[in-house]
């Protein structure tokens, strides 16, 4: 770190952001419940942005650019390529903004449920797990991968910024087969930054039956229009739509039209008002600056614009840093209520997506159920397509709760009127 600075103070760069992740991982891969591979890694990788102000056309600009350093690297090897990115910054012209102040505070402790545990110790209790549920004879677990990394960033900035901290992760993806009455593969992943074992368990006991219930499947559902039941991974791929448009990048560039105190949600809401917390996985931005908790929607009222130091700036709201996980309120309909009456319940896409920019969602259906006059039926293939700006306003959630490391909230909703392509046969 000393030899970064001295390197940045010969160059004459007076603002920057020094970032060093130290990332210790243990991977392990399976082939049915036995250890086929386990691979360690210690890696350090070190960043430099630097951050260079200039005048174009009488108008104060501040270009930044970014180098990676090693820390094998000589003096005269560190000037070179921090000089390069000190070079490439006079031609990024951003309007000038300050960089936001940092702060100077001891290193945090681990906050999550995997400190106190190694890495080795926090493996054995999630392949544990991640098996735990796999006990029948006619599906089962073919193949998995379990990733576990915990990762100890140091930044240290112009601004005064000199903080550190360490945080835990374990993800992974695992394949179920069922070989009857079709032979069919399920890809499932799984994310946690806290010891989740039990919610592990569950939710490969889910991807199990599911997977025996897709070998059931061989119809596509009726093309239409019809009520759509999401769960699980799709709930936050769904709500991301949120997240997305009211981040300061996308407000200023005025590709979302969200603003502060206003109901983005909809005026005429026949179903559950949408509340969003925003959740700081981190303790600091990436300029050292404190992370929170904030409120995203309260009632489908935006009360947060969230974004880097840039984006902020132009709009003339407090810079946040950027936020991925959220959580929730549960709702107060049972999943038996969501599918009571005629819907599609659609378990698995091969891929489901939704667009920040025109609020449309949807993918290929790899299983879903049917349920109409009384009974429940197994469909694969086709497709749905709908939009989160007509079905925002009469959506029903949950009361079950679902987690993964991005997502605390209801399991599933209940969205009216979505487009179904599927079988044209009556």
């Amino acid at each position: 770190m000393e030899r970064i600075i001295s390197a940045l103070r010969a160059l004459g760069v007076e603002q920057y952001v020094i970032t060093e992740k130290h990332t210790d991982s243990l991977e392990s891969f399976y082939v049915r419940k036995d250890l086929d591979l386990t691979r360690r890694a210690d890696t350090t990788v070190q960043t430099v942005q630097v951050f260079r102000p200039f005048e174009k056309d009488g108008v104060k600009m501040l270009g930044d650019s970014e180098a990676t350093v090693r820390p094998g690297m000589s003096d005269e090897e560190l000037r070179q390529v921090i000089g390069r990115a000190w070079y490439a910054a006079q031609f990024v012209a951003n309007p000038w903004y300050p960089l936001p102040e940092g702060v100077r505070e001891p290193e945090k402790a681990e906050r999550s449920g995997f400190g106190e545990t190694s890495l080795a110790e926090g493996m054995k209790t999630m392949t544990a797990a991640l098996f735990a549920a796999d006990t029948a004879e006619d599906v089962f677990l073919n193949s998995a991968e379990i990733f576990m990394r915990r990762t100890h960033t140091h930044i240290v900035t112009s601004q005064g910024a000199d903080v550190g901290w360490e945080r835990t992760d374990v993800w992974g993806e695992y394949v179920c087969q069922c070989p009857a009455p079709q032979d069919v593969e399920t890809y499932h992943q799984f994310n946690y930054r806290q010891p989740e074992a039990g919610e592990l368990t569950a939710a490969v006991a889910h991807a199990l039956d599911m997977t025996r219930a897709r070998a059931r499947a061989d119809a596509a559902p009726k093309t239409g229009t019809c009520a759509l039941v999401l769960d699980r991974e799709q709930m936050r791929e769904l709500l991301s739509y949120y997240v997305d448009r009211a981040g300061s990048g996308m407000i200023y560039q005025k590709y979302s039209p969200f603003r502060l105190g206003e109901n983005v949600q909809g005026e005429d809401i026949t179903g559950d008002k949408l509340t969003i917390h925003l959740k700081a996985t981190e303790p600091y931005t990436g300029f050292g600056a404190p992370m929170a908790d904030r409120h995203l929607l309260e009632d489908g009222v935006l009360r947060t614009i969230h974004g880097g130091a840039r984006f902020a700036h132009y709009l003339g709201v407090e810079p946040t840093g950027s936020y991925r996980a959220i959580s929730v309120p549960v709702g107060t309909a049972p999943m038996e209520t969501l599918t009571a009456s005629p819907c599609l319940h659609v378990a698995a896409f091969s891929d489901f997506q939704m667009h920040p920019l025109t609020g449309h969602f949807g993918g290929e259906i790899r299983l879903g159920f049917l349920y109409e006059n009384g009974t429940v039926t197994p469909v694969t293939g086709g497709s749905v397509n709908g939009s989160i700006l007509q079905g925002q306003s009469h959506m029903t959630f949950s009361r079950e709760r679902w987690r993964s490391a991005d997502y605390d909230g209801p399991l599933a909703v209940r969205i009216e009127g979505v487009q179904v392509a599927g079988s044209s046969e009556a």
